[in-house]
């Protein structure tokens, strides 16, 4: 199912890089707030890879073209403020698609009405830290700046349509864009104004076509799996 390996992947790929704080978060509460949307984002994942096939082999033995998760995700952590911004544009998408799953009556209505009560935390977890460091000193308003503008390319591919998600996706990156716009100003940031699609390093995850991060990160992530065929926990 095209749909469940999208959104199954996007989840995965994003709950590995959150993982990737743990023991590196800069205050303790944050390595239990990273630590909780990764496990989230993972049961997600679970799910929705189990409605395509086998979890464990669509999660540790496909080829780096065979994922269809969004370049967003993908990028590396960078700073505290990076992985913020990455968060910010990130979770209102998804809080924004599970309403409307949700509310719907489809494949991924029971999923993403449990869904939409954890991804409403991610929400507001991001946009609480957005906001704090935006308007914080003048060095976490620079670092936060230049996490919105570094990945600010890589949202446009967010609201490309995905073969069974049955919804309007113009309108839901209305709303994107609408409740990114307002965070950001009251963060007493500017919106960034580079462009947002159109090329393939940053409008073709769907398709297999990643960026040279994800290669590095997928190895890690498979490696035990790989090492070990066969093998029961």
């Amino acid at each position: 199912m095209t749909a469940a390996l999208a959104l199954g992947d996007d989840a995965l790929v994003l709950s590995h890089r959150l993982g990737e704080w743990a023991g590196h978060a800069p205050v303790l509460e944050e390595e239990v707030a990273l630590a909780n949307i990764a496990l989230d984002l993972l049961g997600q994942a679970r799910t929705l890879l189990s409605l395509a096939g086998d979890e464990d082999e669509l999660a540790f033995l496909r080829e780096e073209r065979s994922f269809r998760n969004v370049q967003l995700v993908e990028q590396p952590n960078g700073d505290f403020a990076h992985t913020i911004a990455r968060q910010l544009f990130f979770s209102v998408y998804q809080h924004l698609l599970y309403e409307r799953l949700a509310a719907g009556d489809g494949a991924f209505t029971d999923l993403a009405a449990k869904a939409v009560k954890e991804v409403a935390y991610h929400r507001d977890h991001a946009e609480q830290w957005v906001l704090r460091l935006g308007d914080g000193t003048a060095e976490s308003h620079e670092r936060m700046r230049r996490g919105l503008d570094a990945l600010w390319r890589y949202t446009g591919e967010l609201f490309e349509p995905v073969e069974g998600v049955d919804i309007d996706w113009r309108a839901l990156e209305g709303d994107w864009l609408s409740a990114i716009t307002s965070v950001v100003g009251r963060a007493t940031l500017a919106l960034p104004t580079g462009p947002r699609a159109g090329s393939w390093t940053a409008g073709a995850g769907r398709q297999g076509l990643h960026t040279e991060p994800f290669g590095r990160m997928l190895a890690e992530m498979q490696h035990l799996h790989r090492s070990h065929p066969g093998a029961s926990w």
